[in-house]
C-alpha cells in the first residue's frame, strides 16, 4: 500500500467519523449515515490494500 494510497484512506475515515459526530449532535440522522457510510467505504479500501500487501509480502519471500 503506498503511502498517499494510506493518508487518503485514513482522511476519508476521519472525515466519515467527524460527519457521524456532527450528524448525531445536529440530530441529522442523514448525514450521520453518510459518516457511517464513508467511514465503511473507507475500511474496506484499507483492508483491500492490506489484502495487496501480504500478497506481495508472501510472492516476494519465496
Amino acid at each position: 500500500m503506498g503511502l498517499g494510497d494510506k493518508i487518503q484512506n485514513k482522511s476519508e475515515e476521519v472525515v466519515g467519523k467527524a460527519k457521524e459526530a456532527v450528524g448525531k449532535a445536529t440530530n441529522d440522522r442523514s448525514l450521520q449515515a453518510e459518516g457511517v457510510k464513508d467511514q465503511v467505504a473507507a475500511n474496506a479500501k484499507q483492508a483491500g490494500e492490506k489484502a495487496k500487501d501480504a500478497l506481495k509480502d508472501a510472492t516476494d519471500n519465496k
